[in-house]
């Protein structure tokens, strides 16, 4: 028993989807953990100079907000080239 090739593409799309999402999220979780981290040190929980916490925190925005984008569409390009 063989698989059609149209089920063996449809598993591969599937599984580049998935991994498209695992690396999303992650990025986005890598920047929700730079925001926390960056708040502590404002606050002083951590002892690190203020400005530091600052840059960390802009930063963790920037990896929440905007880089998810970025990735999408650089992963998006990847399917065109690879069909």
């Amino acid at each position: 028993m063989s698989q059609s090739d149209r089920e063996i593409a449809k598993a591969r799309a599937d599984t580049r989807a998935r991994n498209g999402f695992i690396i999303i999220n992650v990025v986005r979780f890598g920047g929700v953990a730079m925001v926390m981290l960056g708040f502590a040190i404002v606050r002083g929980v951590i002892d690190l100079p203020y400005a530091v916490g600052v840059v960390i925190a802009v930063l963790g925005f920037f990896e929440v907000f905007f880089l998810p984008r970025f990735v999408a569409r650089r992963w998006n390009a990847g399917d065109r080239t690879h069909r």
